[in-house]
């Protein structure tokens, strides 16, 4: 089980045992890069925001309550460390995805990053609060219990703020579409 792993590395991490550490790293990196991204917008703020929190986690290891979800513990680093790098710059910048698939016609490509912006350039619309909920539940695939320990908030506020989000969403897209 993975969350028995996760305790097993943090416990060998605690013991000085650098390739615990090592892959805990490898575990997460992508996916704190992912959020981190997602989140702030920016590439080369992602990679220095993913930088930090393993520098976090690892200066606090000692705190982590084995009683929880390491995963969870780690991405309330990087959820906290985009939040502050968005307070930092003000910045709302425009969400960027560049993955596309090998077998796809010019087409097929050029329609899926027109789809692709226009769904960055709504999540750049929303609050940090509304758009950070939408990326931990629809790219970071968590569950809303997930999501509540992440944010430290009550599972019924992540609830609303994600209902929010999307009507907002569903509003901005629909603007999208008139212009």
């Amino acid at each position: 089980m993975m969350e028995d792993e996760d305790r097993a590395l943090v416990r060998g991490c605690l013991r000085g045992d650098r390739k615990s550490f090592e892959e805990i790293v490898e575990r997460y990196q992508k996916p704190v890069y992912n959020a981190a991204y997602r989140i702030v917008g920016r590439k080369e703020d992602a990679e220095d925001i993913t930088q930090q929190v393993f520098i976090n986690a690892f200066k606090n290891l000692r705190s982590f309550n084995e009683k929880r979800k390491f995963f969870s513990w780690l991405y309330r680093i990087a959820v906290n460390e985009s939040l502050n790098k968005l307070k930092s710059t003000s910045s709302r910048e425009i969400l960027n995805d560049t993955e596309q698939g090998h077998d796809e016609t010019p087409d097929i490509l050029y329609d899926k990053k027109e789809l692709q912006q226009t769904v960055r350039d709504a999540l750049g619309h929303l609050s940090v609060e509304y758009r950070t909920v939408v990326v931990l539940r629809h790219f970071q695939d968590l569950s809303y219990e997930e999501i509540s320990e992440i944010l430290e908030l009550p599972a019924k506020t992540v609830k609303s703020r994600l209902y929010e989000a999307r009507q907002q969403l569903k509003d901005i897209l629909i603007l999208h579409r008139q212009i």
